[in-house]
């Protein structure tokens, strides 16, 4: 709907400008610690099953050989120090505002997955998931804020995530789909700010 999408525009672009400075000097400090860029960029899929690309802060060391894991599990050796702190106070999610900005994801809906999950899901599900742009925030990403520590203490996290934390987040992204309005996007942003602000 127009006033969702305008709502995103205005969100994004007042949020990337109040920001900047923010994001100028986590970009120094990401590139100061450890080499490689300062931006991270990975394959998501968005409304319609269309993918792109996510823009997130590096958290991370540059991958070694055969490194293909796609989940983060609780103080993963590749997380960098800096990065930790990045990921704890969610701030290397906000370059996604240029996401929302360029059309790619909303403020607010369900996160947008790797096409590897996506594919776990039946078509019915993923009617359903795939009817909205992704977004920053929602139902899940409030509820499972902490998901790393929470993988950390699974036997398998990769299992655990599919089969546990999967069919959880789903009902919550029903949840949103099924309830959504710019009245709910507005809440559940406040919320976000509030749960980070106490984290």
């Amino acid at each position: 709907m127009w006033a969702k999408r305008l709502f995103d525009v205005a969100g994004s672009s007042v949020g990337l400008i109040a920001l900047s400075p923010l994001l100028a000097l986590a970009a120094i400090a990401i590139r100061l610690e450890s080499p490689g860029p300062a931006f991270f960029l990975q394959q998501r899929v968005g409304r319609h099953g269309r993918h792109f690309s996510i823009i997130k802060l590096r958290t991370m060391r540059a991958a070694r050989p055969g490194e293909t894991r796609q989940i983060t599990v609780g103080r993963d050796p590749r997380i960098t120090r800096f990065g930790h702190f990045l990921r704890q106070t969610k701030l290397d999610e906000l370059p996604q505002l240029l996401n929302v900005l360029k059309g790619d994801m909303s403020l607010v809906g369900p996160r947008p997955e790797v096409p590897a999950y996506i594919e776990q899901y039946s078509p019915e599900q993923r009617a359903v998931l795939l009817s909205v742009r992704p977004g920053m925030t929602d139902f899940a990403a409030i509820e499972f804020s902490n998901e790393a520590e929470i993988l950390a203490s699974a036997e398998n996290p990769e299992s655990a995530y599919v089969n546990e934390i999967m069919p959880k987040k789903f009902a919550l992204y029903q949840r949103y789909v099924e309830q959504r309005s710019l009245a709910l996007d507005i809440a559940l942003i406040l919320r976000t700010v509030v749960k980070l602000v106490r984290r």
